[in-house]
């Protein structure tokens, strides 16, 4: 029997003018976006606030993850006019911090780098002062893929771990815990002025000495930010929720990382990866460090 979920976990529904002028931009530019291919409990609100994570090279992936709700069918072809239209929808949209992000592209030679790399650098063309962020997929530890991404100089380059090494076999059987680690890595190896950023997802089944070991694993490789979220099951046909984590557990995980070293910490059940990332900015920029 699935648990009610608690009542941190509910979401008052938001709406408004912007919403929908969000929407139609979208839809004037065929652009995607992960707040709703992954049914994203921020969306409305980010709506609402005119910001939106483009998910680009299409909506279905190659990858059998058991935790996401974006699709699983026959990769599309990809649109070469997209890049351009990101760069429209962002400029109409009007935003300071964008975020790109994609479906895994397994059935391309570059796992769509090229393509990462275009966006971004159609983004820069706008000739405007906008922090632009990347969260990419592993490339399948292809380091010649991963030095387009990099070459483009996004500000910040996130790959998410997602969860603890041992619940992989699980939660993301094409995926390995050491391969995304070692991106993080390569990233900096190849331009150290990139932040990097990884996020994962508790609830799953994990222990907290799991969570700690990830924390540990990642500063190993000196990632820069990290994000935490309760994982929410999109279907009954995904892996369960097997536990709501209590706020109170979110803030002594956002405190032992402090504690390790991350710059930026966004700990708290409906945090996701990109959820309010310009933030970031904003308190570099203020030198504000509270965290979500």
């Amino acid at each position: 029997m699935a648990q009610r979920k608690p009542e941190w976990l509910r979401v008052k529904i938001r709406g408004g003018e912007n919403t929908g002028t969000v929407q139609e931009i979208l839809r004037k530019h065929s652009l995607n976006t992960v707040c709703r291919e992954a049914n994203c409990p921020n969306r409305a609100e980010c709506f609402s606030k005119r910001t939106a994570t483009f998910m680009i090279l299409g909506r279905n992936c190659t990858r059998n993850c058991t935790f996401c709700n974006v699709t699983k069918e026959k990769p599309e072809v990809i649109d070469k006019n997209e890049p351009f239209n990101v760069a429209q929808a962002v400029d109409k949209l009007n935003l300071k911090h964008t975020v790109i992000t994609s479906v895994t592209r397994d059935d391309i030679e570059d796992g769509g780098a090229g393509h990462f790399a275009e966006v971004v650098e159609q983004i820069k063309k706008l000739g405007k002062d906008i922090t632009i962020e990347v969260l990419i997929p592993d490339f399948k530890g292809d380091e010649a893929a991963l030095k387009k991404v990099v070459s483009s100089k996004p500000d910040i380059i996130n790959h998410n771990i997602e969860t603890a090494a041992s619940l992989y076999s699980n939660v993301r059987p094409m995926a390995v815990y050491q391969r995304s680690l070692d991106l993080l890595n390569n990233v900096k190896k190849m331009d150290n002025s990139i932040l990097t950023k990884s996020g994962f997802m508790v609830g799953l089944g994990e222990t907290e000495e799991d969570v700690i070991n990830i924390l540990k694993d990642l500063r190993k490789v000196n990632c820069d930010i990290v994000t935490i979220g309760q994982y929410l099951a999109p279907s009954s046909k995904h892996h369960p929720v097997i536990e709501y984590i209590h706020p109170d557990i979110f803030k002594k995980y956002e405190e032992i990382a402090l504690d390790m070293g991350f710059e930026f910490v966004f700990s708290a059940p409906l945090v996701r990866s990109s959820y309010n990332a310009e933030r970031v900015f904003t308190k570099k920029h203020n030198k504000d460090l509270n965290i979500i």
